[in-house]
């Protein structure tokens, strides 16, 4: 698995058009927003599991990214209530190594990352964090104010 995460002060994400239908509504956009906290793009790889969900979760959780009165980060997502806006990024496994088109056959089949991106955001929701979410496999529109900018890439792989 694979997380960018972004320190918002607030993020949203809009799901539109017939995305909007799927995700249970009447077409018109369906907006999910958080305030301070973390926009969490995430990809699903190929040989991921719970397991390693709960591994990136664990240290996601647990990375000091928020200032404290001293203006050191030494604050988590819980020290401060942040909240937590959770964005599919199956391109987040894109390979450009050959040619100008990314390949994605490291990405995770769409149904089993469906189950690991609903399972990490689970996860996140049993610890406490308030937690939003865009719509698997949908066209969406992010919207962020990235505090810092304060940004940090997790790979499963290297924790």
């Amino acid at each position: 698995m694979r997380a960018l995460i972004q320190r918002v002060n607030h993020a949203s994400v809009t799901i539109e058009g017939e995305d909007a239908r799927v995700a249970g509504g009447d077409g018109a956009p369906i907006t999910h927003s958080i305030g301070r906290g973390y926009l969490v793009l995430l990809g699903v790889g190929q040989n991921d599991d719970e397991a390693t969900a709960e591994k990136l979760w664990t240290k996601a959780s647990k990375l000091r990214l928020f200032e404290d009165e001293t203006g050191k980060t030494n604050l988590s997502l819980s020290d401060v209530g942040g909240e937590l806006l959770l964005v599919s990024q199956f391109t987040l496994y894109a390979d450009c190594k050959k040619g100008n088109r990314p390949s994605f056959t490291k990405a995770g089949a769409p149904q089993r990352a469906l189950e690991l991106y609903e399972h990490f955001a689970e996860l996140a929701r049993r610890d406490g964090a308030k937690v939003e979410t865009g719509w698997f496999g949908a066209m969406m529109r992010v919207n962020l104010e990235n505090d810092g900018p304060f940004t940090i890439w997790l790979d499963s792989d290297v924790l």
